[in-house]
């Protein structure tokens, strides 16, 4: 089927091209070629399905000014995927980062989440809960038009997307006169799922009419997707740098490394700080509904308002062990390879654990806005654009807590640990215990603490623009329109964090194993436990683990472990037993105005057009935190250490301000070398916010202060906007009805780079037990018997020495020296610069019913990380290559589309939760996934599909500096779905 084309006239020209820059692009642009067209009498055919998709695509991006791509639904109420995110990866340039096997952000151009800008028909969207990056998995793709992915600048739209700014149209009644109603059903089959339903619904639909004429119009879409599923993970929270060793005797150790002339090891050496492996079982709740009406009192004046609601709900009980070391006198012996990591070692003291937790987190998201569109005149346009939108995050949704939930139960009676990654993709961790066994029995597990978090944040925006556009019909001039106007941001993100410490001992101090009976624990062996891996499943080491039921854990510690016995760590579910722990936020008020003129003329006989502009932001910084005060930090069992506070309301909120002021310049020349043929030229300054927790000038030290893991943060309130340069250069070649193929260059030069230095501090008054003159007594007295001074021992032996309170604990004394912290603070570095190369091609070949599309994006520059350096640095995280293919047949009601997203290993992130001071980093490994639908039409209403997702059951896996510093590997599963789709035409 072909679409019937006809020739604008030049002012329609003109006016499609300035709606082309405006805040809803499609709709106005669509809904005035329709017009135009019932006007003429001609009859337009409605290509449908994937074809007319990716034709309507290639369409907005050959229109649209500097360089842009987009994703049509295939039709109302049908879009490419169920996942926004999972949609967005399939455009040029975008790679996504996954929450739960779901696409979750987006990366464009190797720039993260947070570096990106998600609009609603043309708004700033909140970041969900208390920050900056807005999660894609909770907003259905059910009600949405299209996505537009802008990756230049434009002085027109709002500010945030130094990568891209990403805008989520969605469907509008007069958009498609006449009434539309569609409805799908859906079963949704994971096959990771172990204990939820085997199959979850998700029903949704879409309806629209317009009345009186097509002056009013009123639209609605919902949607409700359950989904239950299992993620079995292995981890380690961090790796130490240059830990210290004991001296060994030769044959209990490995060490490559070469010798200086002294005798002494060249180079780094690492050691993991914990192993642990579980399984989550989540059930997944998700609801979205928008209510939009259109109203068009008098021709040229339409208002449009709109509700927009999302709400999820996922609820996570975890089963997990494994252990936790220390490292000095705890060492027995070790292997390392050829970069000083890890691969074996075998540690005595601490403990082996099993944990379990409970979560459930609710999102959820408001959006009301009123549109206003009034063609004045032949000359003037204005649009005037308001929204109040909110999204918010709680964890405290479990009806029985309140909070987030984990209890910890096992033992510190084992005689070591042994930690083996020399072969297979996941380490093996087992412990040999005191009992002779290398499995603890059930009447061994003793109470080790018990800990409960509500951590809820909130992120509100609050915003106005207005727009103005001047169409010249007046000047013999190549000057076809000026667009200028202004927007005021008041945008604020806080939230607030209530712990109720470590409750119910911790750390077996005094031992409680009568409270926990046999019967209590089921023992599992690990042989379907991350089978995917090479070394998981029956090779797994270890081969056992004990579920128990989280309630009845709770039940009976609340029961035993009362004031009377535990005095000040009496157990308690309440996350505010001592009152709030840490309350912020950050509220950024923005006044911005721009002007933008759009010029059209001729070079050497191409037709040429060229956008220039200009974005002026001033914003206002205000930061509002509560301020903790800290007394001491107390040995309370051998592997737990506790912050101490100031009691009685000495808390207080520190205010602070900060601000500035940023010119955005931009232009964009396409020039059309044929009618087939755009070459487009675009240079730009774009900006990104800092991440809210940099913003928040406040210190804040760890609440579990153990040895290595003496950290803290503080924040920078005065940090200035990262601001990005741009140049694009791009050659389009469109040869055929929804074929066509490009190639683009793209230079980003970044200045304010941000970087988190980690500053070793100490801070008066905050004294340290570990190596005082007591703990190291202790050590003497223990090496003076001929034993091992392991952790636990030197904590059993300074009680023995009479160091311990009337509790058990053990407190600093003014002879003990000062703690060292690691503080971590954001400052604003050099610049930093990136360069790219975007490809893509898709052809639609000829009327066979066959399609394919390919893109790939080729990214590098100085913003690496140097693995092979502990100087703290500011690379760049996510910058990888990515790559997308898809292959499709659509033809006499069939339509079968296979798709394969590929993403290269990329930095998540810098900093381990116990990594050493160094900052090191965390690093994700390469990720294919392939997914498949297939449609058919029973008739022209009635469609019956399968969606497949990650048919390949591809893993998650990520690292530290080198491949051979695991930091976690992750299995899902695949999942399908069936389901019928039924349109009321």
């Amino acid at each position: 089927m072909k679409t019937t084309s006809y020739k604008k006239s030049q002012v329609a020209m003109l006016v499609a091209g300035l709606l082309g820059t405006s805040l809803a692009t499609p709709i106005y642009a669509e809904q005035l070629a329709q017009n135009e067209n019932a006007e003429k009498g001609v009859e337009v055919i409605e290509v449908k399905g994937i074809r007319g998709s990716l034709i309507r695509a290639m369409d907005l991006k050959r229109e649209a000014f500097g360089v842009m791509d987009a994703i049509s639904a295939e039709e109302m109420g049908k879009f490419p995927d169920t996942n926004l995110a999972e949609s967005l990866q399939r455009i040029t340039g975008v790679s996504v980062s996954r929450s739960n096997g779901e696409g979750s952000e987006i990366t464009v151009r190797g720039f993260g989440p947070s570096f990106n800008l998600v609009t609603l028909n043309g708004r700033q969207m909140p970041g969900t809960g208390n920050s900056r990056s807005y999660k894609l998995e909770n907003l259905a793709a059910e009600g949405v038009s299209t996505l537009e992915v802008y990756k230049t600048a434009r002085a027109e739209k709002p500010t945030g997307g130094l990568g891209a700014t990403v805008n989520i149209v969605t469907a509008k009644p007069f958009q498609r006169p006449g009434q539309q109603l569609t409805a799908t059903v859906k079963g949704i089959y994971d096959s990771s799922n172990e204990n939820g339903d085997d199959v979850t619904p998700e029903i949704s639909g879409i309806y629209s009419n317009t009345f009186f004429d097509d002056r009013f119009g009123f639209g609605v879409s919902f949607s409700r997707q359950e989904r239950d599923f299992q993620r079995q993970e292995a981890n380690i929270q961090g790796w130490q740098a240059n830990v210290d060793l004991p001296t060994l005797e030769e044959g209990t150790f490995v060490d490559p490394r070469a010798l200086d002339s002294e005798g002494n090891r060249i180079g780094n050496h690492f050691f993991p700080k914990d192993m642990n492996y579980s399984i989550a079982d989540v059930e997944r709740e998700r609801s979205n509904a928008q209510v939009t009406f259109q109203y068009e009192p008098i021709d040229g004046l339409v208002a449009t308002l709109d509700y927009t609601y999302t709400n999820a709900i996922t609820a996570t009980e975890i089963a997990g062990w494994g252990i936790w070391n220390e490292f000095g006198g705890n060492i027995n012996g070790y292997e390392l390879d050829q970069n000083g990591t890890a691969v074996f070692a075998d540690i005595s003291g601490n403990d082996g654990s099993f944990t379990a937790s409970k979560d459930t987190t609710e999102v959820d998201s408001k959006s009301i806005g009123l549109n206003l569109v009034w063609e004045i005149n032949d000359d003037w346009k204005v649009e005037l654009d308001y929204h109040d939108s909110s999204n918010e995050t709680d964890n405290g949704k479990d009806k029985g807590l309140g909070s987030s939930g984990q209890v910890i139960l096992g033992s510190d009676q084992l005689v070591n640990k042994v930690y083996d990654y020399r072969t297979g993709d996941i380490p093996h961790a087992m412990i040999n215990w005191r009992n002779g066994s290398n499995e603890l029995l059930p009447s061994e597990i003793d109470s080790n603490f018990s800990q409960f978090i509500h951590s809820p944040g909130k992120s509100e925006i609050e915003q106005l623009q207005l727009h103005t556009t001047w169409f010249n019909d007046t000047f013999d001039i190549p000057l076809v329109t000026v667009k200028f106007g202004g927007t005021f941001t008041d945008q604020t993100m806080s939230g607030f964090n209530a712990w109720s410490g470590l409750r119910g001992g911790p750390g077996f101090n005094p031992s409680f194993t009568e409270i926990f009976p046999d019967s209590m624990f089921t023992r599992h062996d690990t042989s379907d436990l991350l089978d995917e891996f090479a070394g998981g499943g029956s090779a797994l080491n270890p081969h056992y683990f004990y579920r128990y039921d989280f309630d009845e854990a709770v039940a009976r510690q609340l029961a035993y472990l009362t004031e009377d016995i535990m005095g000040g760590d009496v157990y308690s579910i309440d996350p505010y037993f001592d009152g709030i722990d840490a309350q912020g936020a950050v509220t950024e008020e923005t006044v911005a105005f721009y002007l933008q003129s759009d010029w059209q003329f001729e070079i050497a006989n191409y037709e040429a057009q060229l956008i220039v502009g200009v974005r002026y932001e001033d914003t206002d910084v205000t930061s509002n935190v509560r301020q903790r005060v800290e007394t001491q930090v107390n040995w309370e069992s051998a592997s737990e250490w506790i912050m101490q506070y100031e009691a009685g309301g000495s808390d207080n909120f520190l205010e602070q301000t900060g601000g500035y002021d940023v010119w955005l310049p931009m232009m964009d020349l396409r020039v059309d070398l044929t009618d087939d043929l755009v070459t487009r030229f675009s240079w730009g300054k774009t900006m990104s916010r800092a991440p809210l927790g940099d913003l928040a000038g406040v210190r804040s030290l760890s609440g579990s202060p153990k040895p290595g893991a003496r950290t803290g943060s503080q924040g920078n309130t005065n940090l200035l906007p990262f601001e990005s340069t741009n140049l694009d250069l791009s050659l389009e070649y469109y040869y055929g009805e929804g074929s066509y193929a490009s190639i683009g260059y793209f230079r980003k030069e970044v200045d304010n780079f941000i970087q988190t230095t980690i500053t070793e501090t100490t801070i008066d008054g905050l004294n340290d037990i570990y190596n005082g003159p007591r703990y190291l007594q202790a050590i003497a007295d223990i090496e003076a018997r001929g034993e091992q001074a392991t952790s636990t021992a030197i904590f059993e032996q300074m009680l023995a020495n009479g160091h311990g309170n009337a509790e058990g604990k053990i407190e600093p004394t003014a002879g003990d020296p000062l703690i060292v912290w690691n503080i971590s603070q954001p400052t604003n570095t050099d610049s930093k610069a990136v360069d790219g190369i975007e490809l893509a091609v898709q052809h639609l070949i000829g009327d066979t019913g066959f399609g394919l599309g390919v893109n790939a994006t080729f990214v590098d520059g100085d913003v690496e990380f140097d693995v092979n350096s502990l100087v703290q640095q500011a690379p760049l995280t996510g910058l990888s290559d990515s790559a997308n293919f898809q292959a499709f047949y659509e033809k006499h009601g069939l339509s079968v589309k296979l798709t394969y997203a590929w993403r290269d290993a990329y930095l998540i992130g810098v900093g381990q939760a116990q990594g050493s001071s160094d900052a090191p980093p965390q690093f994700a490994k390469e990720f294919g996934q392939i997914d498949m639908s297939v449609n058919y039409d029973i008739n022209e209403d009635f469609t019956v599909f399968f969606e497949g997702i990650n048919l390949n059951n591809e893993t998650e896996q990520g690292y530290g500096r080198y491949e051979e510093q695991f930091l976690f590997a992750r299995q899902y599963g695949p999942r399908y779905t069936f389901g019928m789709r039924y349109s009321f035409n």
